[in-house]
């Protein structure tokens, strides 16, 4: 697989939980950090996506902002 992506954060599905169109899936990606994403139930179907797989957490953002107190 070949993405243009630079953030992609490999890990382990720890949970595929399915809506009425759309599905979470919650990925471990070390340190006891978990990465959700929100996808369509067809997407997770397409994907075969099931808890226990690798999968990568590809994150496309335009702005990222920081914030501090």
């Amino acid at each position: 697989m070949k993405i243009s992506a630079r953030n992609q954060l490999k890990g382990t599905i720890v949970e595929v939980t399915k809506g009425q169109t759309t599905a979470h899936i919650r990925i471990d990606i070390g340190g006891g950090v978990i990465v959700t994403s929100s996808i369509t139930n067809e997407s997770v179907d397409s994907l075969g996506l099931k808890p226990g797989q690798a999968a990568y957490a590809v994150i496309k953002a335009s702005d990222v902002m920081v914030a501090v107190d």
